[in-house]
């Protein structure tokens, strides 16, 4: 218990606190598609451009195509060996951008398995949610990872970016034809997870998550 004897806490103390505010978030994309010739390689591109021109961020990639992880969530060697790629990318993101297509009104089983493969390295972080898709452009796979990031105490982002009709809205060299709409939407919605990002990791630096 603080008396009338202590001594006040030294003002030289808050250029760290500001500092650690100031920081940038760390951010993982995760690209949610492995499926044979996916057009997901075309809207990371464009996606990752937008997140390295953030002054916010500092970014690192999981991409479900990378890996091959069981559904049968058995620890084997060889499952051991790739989770110590991907499980170190989630757990030290401070906040997560997950890019998924749509596929028959929901994201695909690739991404729901590596979603499941973790739990704790969701927990109290932002997510930010990129979709591409037909007419509805990913927007009911965006809903249904809301709630499962919901169910692992993540905070989804309000606004996303989502690209309807998504191979006709890039040229043949993967560059948007009309770009404007999107980057200001992606632009909004990266304002967004960075406040997001701050906000949680001095949160947690005053009071751990017990969710």
């Amino acid at each position: 218990m603080k008396t009338a004897t202590d001594t006040p806490t030294d003002v030289r103390t808050a250029p760290s606190a500001a500092s650690t505010s100031s920081a940038p978030v760390r951010v993982t994309v995760v690209v949610g598609s492995n499926r044979t010739g996916r057009f997901g390689p075309v809207v990371a591109e464009w996606l990752l451009g937008r997140v390295r021109a953030h002054d916010d961020f500092e970014v690192d990639v999981v991409d479900v195509a990378d890996f091959d992880l069981p559904t049968t969530f058995a620890p084997t060697p060889e499952v051991t060996a790739q989770l110590a790629e991907i499980t170190p990318k989630l757990a030290t993101a401070e906040a997560f951008v997950v890019l998924t297509p749509e596929y028959n009104h929901s994201y695909p089983a690739a991404l729901k398995n590596l979603i499941d493969w973790h739990y704790h390295e969701w927990r109290a972080k932002p997510v930010a949610l990129v979709s591409y898709g037909g007419l509805s452009g990913g927007l009911r796979a965006v809903e249904h990872l809301r709630q499962v990031f919901a169910e692992l105490h993540a905070t989804t982002v309000r606004d996303t970016v989502s690209f309807h009709h998504a191979h006709t809205s890039f040229d043949d060299t993967g560059h948007l034809k009309e770009p404007s709409a999107p980057t200001t939407a992606a632009k909004v919605m990266l304002d967004q997870l960075a406040w997001w990002g701050r906000a949680l990791r001095e949160a947690k630096e005053k009071r751990p998550y017990g969710g």
